[in-house]
């Protein structure tokens, strides 16, 4: 059975709440689950001691079974010492869409056409 600790939401509409729990990878975000480990609370200040809370001996024993993390709940334990830190690398995910791209692509060729007049224009001055 493949485990995975991950994040279940709850709270109302606009006001998220999530719980840290072990779950089967098989089951639906907010499904079953087999163990609750903590919870999470975005709406807090990030300095906030209430924002995570965690039962550390619990997730340290389910990451000695095998259980993968989440990117986000390994940032979680990264942040609380329970994981080493690991490098993230999404090169796609910083690349401007296609019509950012075109655009910047026209300024381009608008600046090289504005430079280009103007690097003549004192070359004729000094033929004079």
């Amino acid at each position: 059975m493949a485990m995975k600790i991950r994040l279940a939401r709850g709270g109302s509409k606009k006001r998220p709440f999530y719980r840290i729990v072990a779950a089967d990878s098989r089951m639906p975000r907010d499904g079953r689950f087999i163990e609750k480990l903590g919870t999470y609370n975005p709406l807090l200040p990030k300095d906030s001691e209430e924002r995570v809370k965690m039962d550390v001996e619990r997730v340290q024993h389910w990451l000695s079974q095998g259980a993968q993390p989440t990117d986000r709940v390994a940032r979680m334990l990264e942040a609380a010492g329970l994981k080493e830190k690991s490098e993230r690398n999404n090169p796609n995910k910083g690349t401007p869409g296609k019509k950012a791209q075109e655009r910047a692509e026209e300024k381009a060729a608008k600046a090289a056409e504005a430079a280009a007049p103007a690097e003549e224009a004192p070359a004729e001055e000094t033929a004079e």
